[in-house]
């Protein structure tokens, strides 16, 4: 970043000025990169800088290097610039969120200025996790969904999640299960038109969440934010952490957490929906989900750890039942 932008986002915070401390991450495919910066002359101590530098042409390590894949990095920026200016400061503690200091859109880059939550008490990354560790999670997924439940993603996607069908025609075009590509929009269509539709985080994989010593948690990385169900993100986070063996030990009693905590949210916020049909509507889909995000590994990265015989499973019994309803 050029010494015109460093000086400001200084002015912009209300610092005398700002130094460079460390890379925390490369953006994807060579879009930027996120920096820590020492603040000097404000009440923070420090920041975070999401840079995004577009770039002229694009490599992708796996080679999804369309112009359609640009424009659908090009438009997770805005959408997270959106969210950061618009909907993040209506997250509560219990789903935690970097406040947005600062955020600016210039021709080819994007600047988002955050709140450093190494010094805000959620300083641990992790790798791997212990069922509490998962809980606490689920619970900030749980009041993430029960915030935004009922509320138009307007500015953000229309369908959260990174993988969602509309964006990944490439992926779907060189599947090799004939039967899943047939059966995919179904999928598709089906998570779509849920009766409760909430947004969904995009992204929620353990990578994504910040945990405090007490083991509380924080989540980052808000490119995919959208409408949707939220099972698109239990499911995907389920998937994160454990191996197929672990999956159906453990499904039930993760939903069940999950749900007793969305249960305790809605009716922290007075929300007067009918929470039984809400868990019976998204328990049902949680097949769907799992299989949606199946469909994408497959044509993504046919050799990846997550596709295992408990998603495949998963996967034959959606198709199954499609077939049996259609």
């Amino acid at each position: 970043m050029d010494i015109a932008l460093e000086k400001r986002i200084a002015q912009n915070i209300g610092a005398q000025r700002i130094i460079r401390q460390e890379v925390i991450q490369n953006l994807w495919s060579g879009y930027g990169e996120i920096v820590r910066y020492k603040v000097e002359g404000a009440d923070k101590e420090s920041i975070i800088v999401k840079h995004v530098k577009l770039p002229d042409s694009t490599k992708h390590p796996r080679g999804w290097n369309t112009d359609f894949s640009h424009q659908r990095k090009v438009k997770s920026y805005e959408v997270e610039t959106h969210w950061y200016k618009y909907y993040s400061v209506g997250c509560r503690i219990d789903c935690k969120v970097p406040e947005c200091y600062y955020n600016e859109e210039l021709e080819n880059e994007v600047l988002i200025v955050l709140e450093d939550l190494d010094f805000s008490g959620f300083p641990l990354r992790k790798h791997s996790v212990n069922i509490n560790e998962m809980e606490a999670c689920l619970s900030w997924l749980a009041y993430f969904h029960a915030t935004f439940l009922n509320k138009k993603p307007e500015g953000l996607w229309e369908v959260g999640t990174y993988w969602h069908l509309a964006t990944r025609p490439d992926e779907l075009e060189v599947m090799d299960d004939p039967l899943l590509r047939e059966a995919a929009p179904l999928v598709d269509q089906k998570l779509n038109d849920c009766r409760y539709r909430t947004f969904v985080h995009g992204d929620a994989k353990l990578a994504n969440f910040c945990f405090s010593d007490t083991n509380e948690v924080a989540a980052v990385d808000f490119q995919y934010v959208g409408g949707g169900c939220g099972m698109k993100d239990v499911a995907y986070f389920i998937g994160s952490c454990i191996y197929e063996e672990e999956c159906k030990r453990y499904e039930q009693p993760l939903l069940n957490y999950y749900f007793n905590q969305l249960k305790k949210a809605l009716i922290d916020i007075g929300s007067e929906e009918d929470v039984e049909e809400l868990e019976k509507e998204w328990r049902d889909l949680y097949p769907y989900a799992w299989t949606d995000f199946h469909r994408f590994l497959k044509g993504w990265s046919p050799d990846h750890w997550k596709l295992n015989s408990y998603s495949e499973k998963m996967a034959r019994k959606v198709i199954k039942e499609l077939r049996v309803t259609i």
